[in-house]
C-alpha cells in the first residue's frame, strides 16, 4: 500500500490510455501502458522525489539506472525482485516515450521532449532451437501422454496448428470455426489489431479434422476447455496457462534439456522455414511482424546454417 500523499500523478494520464484505447488498441496494451507509466510515477515519487514539471534529462538517465536495479518499485509499489532485461526495460520507456509525445500532440507543456527517452542496446541471445525430432516428439506427446483420447486429440491439434502456422499461442486460444476456410487457409486478427493469413499443413489439417469430428457441439471456439467427463466449457476458452503447462510437462517426459514453449514453436517455425530457403520477407508476412528486423530476431539461428553451407561448398575452402 502506498504512503497517503506519496504519489505523484502524471498530467493527462487517463486522457492518455482513453486516447490509446480510442485508437483501437487491446485492454492488454492500454494496461501494459498503465502500468509501466504507474511505475514512472513511483520513480518520481520514491527515488528523486520530483514533481513532473521539473523532469530533466538527467531525471530520465537516472530513470534508467532505477528500471536497471532490484530496488526499484514496481507498478504495485512492491520491491522489484529481479533485475529487468533490457527488451523489459525498453518497453517501459517506450510507454512514456509515448506519453510524453501525446503531450505534444495536444499541446501540453512537458518539461522534456520524447526525443530525449532513449532507449537501451538489447542484448543478442542465442537461439535455443529444439531440434527437429525434439519438436516432432513433443508435438506427438499428447497421444503418448493423455490417458483421455478427446484431451489427446485436442493437445495434439493445439500442438500441430502452432508449428504449421507459427502463431501465437493467444491467436490459437481465441480460434474460431469460421475463421478456417477449406482450403487450411486461417484468417488472423492479429497483434495490433493487424489481419493476416496463415496456413495449415495438410498434417495439421488432418488432426484439426479427427478432433473437430469427435465432438458433439455448437461452440464456436476452434479448441475448448472440459470439465468433467469432457463435458464443454461454455464459459471460457482455454487458457495460457493451460498450454504452456502442458507443453513444459511434456517436455520434461520426453527428457528433453532445451526450455520450450509456445513461444519456441513459433520461433522453430521461422528459423526452419529460413533454413530451407524462405524468403524473410513472406516469414515476416506469416508472423504478423511490423518490421523486418522483429523477424530477423527470430531467424537469427538460421545463420548457423548459412555457416555451415559456406564451410561445406565454398570454393575455395582448401
Amino acid at each position: 500500500m502506498k504512503k497517503p500523499g506519496k504519489k505523484i500523478s502524471l498530467p493527462l494520464l487517463d486522457e492518455f490510455l482513453e486516447n490509446i484505447q480510442s485508437n483501437n488498441y487491446s485492454a492488454e496494451t492500454v494496461y501494459n501502458y498503465e502500468r509501466d507509466l504507474n511505475t514512472f510515477e513511483n520513480f518520481l515519487a520514491d527515488d528523486i522525489k520530483t514533481p513532473f514539471a521539473q523532469l530533466s534529462k538527467r531525471s530520465l538517465i537516472k530513470y534508467k539506472a532505477y528500471l536497471s536495479s532490484t530496488s526499484r518499485h514496481t507498478a504495485s509499489d512492491s520491491k522489484g525482485q529481479k533485475q529487468l532485461s533490457s527488451y523489459s526495460i525498453n518497453r517501459i520507456l517506450s510507454a512514456l516515450r509515448s506519453y510524453l509525445k501525446f503531450l505534444n500532440d495536444v499541446d501540453y507543456k512537458s518539461p522534456i521532449n520524447a526525443d530525449a527517452v532513449k532507449l537501451l542496446k538489447t542484448e543478442k541471445k542465442a537461439g535455443q532451437v529444439p531440434e527437429m525430432r525434439e519438436l516432432i516428439s513433443l508435438i506427438e506427446a499428447p497421444n503418448k501422454y493423455e490417458k483421455d483420447p478427446t484431451i489427446a486429440m485436442r493437445n495434439r491439434a493445439m500442438l500441430e496448428t502452432l508449428f504449421a502456422t507459427g502463431m501465437r499461442i493467444s491467436e490459437l486460444l481465441s480460434l474460431k470455426r469460421q475463421q478456417l476456410d477449406q482450403s487450411g487457409r486461417i484468417y488472423i486478427m492479429g497483434k495490433g489489431k493487424k489481419q493476416r493469413f496463415v496456413y495449415l499443413t495438410p498434417r495439421a489439417i488432418k488432426y484439426i479434422g479427427a478432433y473437430l469430428k469427435a465432438r458433439h457441439d455448437d461452440m464456436p471456439y476452434l479448441f475448448i476447455p472440459y470439465r468433467g467427463r469432457n463435458n464443454p466449457d461454455k464459459q471460457k476458452k482455454i487458457s495460457t496457462n493451460y498450454l504452456q503447462y502442458k507443453i513444459k510437462r511434456y517436455r520434461e517426459l520426453l527428457s528433453i534439456n532445451i526450455p520450450i514453449s509456445a513461444h519456441s514453436l513459433r520461433h522453430a517455425f521461422a528459423t526452419y522455414l529460413a533454413e530451407n530457403g524462405a524468403n524473410p520477407a513472406a516469414i515476416q508476412i506469416l508472423l504478423g511482424h511490423e518490421s523486418l528486423d522483429t523477424t530477423t530476431r527470430y531467424v537469427h539461428a538460421s545463420d548457423r546454417y548459412a555457416e555451415k553451407i559456406h564451410t561445406k561448398f565454398h570454393p575455395l575452402k582448401q
